[in-house]
């Protein structure tokens, strides 16, 4: 049996408000390709489909079209469960119709697949219970036994885990919780069926990004939880792309498809492919990605014009980029904007400024001058660059609708003393 892992798609996210919904398109394309080209049974997804939970219709749209393409007409078997920035809910409210199909919606640690029946010929659910499924794909003479468990938070698994309040304790019970439900789970492996688990958790000894948010330093379970029955386990959570080396069996993190930060400028995406059949253990092979933009950090230490030398020789051109300017002055909105016309990938522009000139502004002087020189300054003096007319215009708006607000409170209070009096 051929299993492809993915996870953390995130679709809808934006790298510093710019859309990254076309690349998204772009990796679904791959992953269908490669999906193909491999010759897959099953996806599994552990999790993060989406960035929020209630994501835009684009990228509820992008998610359909891409296990429509990825189901083949209910010849592949997808499992789906839900990640802590998923809507449990939300994700699920399709599974009437995706069951039928073979696509496999799981929101929380105790959903039990067993509720809908799969219609296909060649995907069916024969056994179930909260937490656990029996799959059958109808070119195997072997099932697959799956434990699933979702994004298992104290809310989602319905339970308070204990009333402990130091950090250590309460770190402790959570994963001695999470060790006694798979284990419990466990025993529905048999030696005969091709055992596996999906799960969004955050592993001990994980390497983070900056992009994964929500991680809580109390929700962090033991690799000696994972059963170690298992073939393999697929998990979803942290961006990197990783194996869980302390975890008694294959256990690996396919990461995020696309680097959703610039702290992940150094390292490749992929998604990894399984072979597995009972009483082997599993092939673990690793596919790496070519969708998305790459994201650069550049570091200009000679100042605005060697950056701009390298906007105008092309650098990078098909990058998001991260620039940061080592300056002895700031940077105009002019020059900013020149920047990003030569290169629009930048994200960007944080000045380094080598001399810090005294900005602050004594109390006698402040008497005297106009609110929104006073931010200007200020502005300055903490960015390094001039502000430009938007952000003034925006400022100055939202101290206006202060001031009505203020002065409506006025009336309303001197309406109030003239009643009373």
């Amino acid at each position: 049996m051929r299993i492809l892992h993915t996870s953390d798609w995130h679709l809808g996210k934006t790298l510093e408000n710019v859309s990254r919904i076309n690349e998204q398109k772009e990796f679904i394309n791959e992953l269908c390709e490669i999906t193909e080209r491999e010759s897959i049974d099953m996806i599994i997804i552990a999790g993060d489909i989406f960035d929020t939970h209630n994501p835009s219709s684009a990228a509820e749209e992008l998610f359909y079209e891409a296990v429509e393409k990825l189901n083949n007409k209910g010849t592949r078997a997808i499992v789906i469960v839900a990640g802590n920035h998923d809507s449990p809910d939300r994700l699920c409210a399709a599974s009437p119709l995706a069951y039928k199909n073979g696509i496999l919606l799981l929101g929380y640690p105790a959903s039990d697949a067993g509720i809908y029946r799969c219609e296909t010929d060649h995907i069916k659910i024969t056994a179930s219970g909260r937490g656990w499924l029996e799959l059958k794909l109808s070119k195997y003479e072997y099932s697959t036994v799956i434990l699933t468990l979702p994004y298992p938070s104290e809310a989602r698994l319905e339970e308070v885990i204990t009333y402990e309040t130091s950090e250590e304790k309460l770190q402790k019970a959570y994963s001695d919780r999470i060790t006694e439900l798979l284990m419990q789970l466990s025993q529905n492996y048999r030696k005969d069926t091709v055992n596996l688990m999906v799960s969004h958790i955050y592993m001990r000894d994980g390497k983070i990004s900056d992009s994964e948010r929500q991680l809580g330093g109390a929700l962090i379970v033991e690799p000696e939880a994972i059963p170690s029955n298992a073939h393999y386990v697929a998990l979803g959570h942290l961006h990197r792309p990783q194996k869980i080396k302390a975890a008694p069996v294959p256990a690996y993190y396919s990461g995020s498809p696309l680097a959703y930060s610039f702290s992940e400028t150094n390292y490749s995406k992929a998604v990894f492919v399984i072979d597995a059949e009972p009483e082997k253990e599993a092939e673990v092979s690793e596919i790496y990605l070519k969708s998305g933009k790459p994201l650069k950090q550049w570091i200009a230490k000679n100042g605005i014009e060697e950056a701009m030398a390298w906007c105008e020789e092309g650098k990078d051109q098909n990058c998001w980029i991260d620039l940061e300017i080592h300056t002895d002055r700031i940077i105009t909105p002019e020059e900013q904007k020149k920047l990003r016309e030569l290169n629009t990938g930048i994200i960007n522009i944080r000045p380094a400024l080598k001399t810090q000139q005294d900005n602050n502004i004594t109390y006698i002087n402040r008497e005297t001058r106009r609110i929104d020189e006073l931010f200007k300054d200020f502005f300055i003096h903490k960015m390094g660059i001039e502000m430009s007319e938007e952000i003034m215009d925006v400022f100055l708006e939202v101290i206006n609708e202060q001031n009505e607000r203020n002065s409506e409170t006025e009336i309303r209070g001197e309406d109030y003393e003239t009643k009373i009096s």
